[in-house]
């Protein structure tokens, strides 16, 4: 049995408790391929390519490990490097992966 997961803190002032989707412009929304980025994965993406922190201090703020944050970081670029490259809709989810994952 999996060990259960750590409580991850994400506090991005931008998108604390709600949804948004990022799309190209022009194209209904219905048309387009739909990425999501999961709340942890935007808060890393903010804390060391935003705020230029480190993995590890931004895994200190998440109270998560470095590891961890090396994952997210990872996963949060190749979907938005995906989503512009394929002009697809990024969806910005309030819920975090963890959570989804357990689902």
């Amino acid at each position: 049995m999996a060990r259960p997961r750590k409580p991850r803190q994400c506090s991005c002032p931008h998108r604390a408790n709600f949804e948004a989707v990022y799309k190209p412009a022009g194209t209904p929304l219905g048309q387009l391929e739909c990425i999501t980025l999961f709340r942890d994965e935007l808060e890393t993406l903010h804390l060391c390519d935003g705020q230029g922190m480190t993995q590890a201090e931004a895994g200190d703020c998440m109270g998560v490990s470095r590891g961890t944050v090396q994952r997210l970081l990872s996963e949060a670029r190749r979907k938005v490097a995906e989503a512009l490259v394929k002009q697809a809709a990024l969806a910005i989810s309030g819920r975090d992966n963890a959570v989804a994952e357990s689902d």
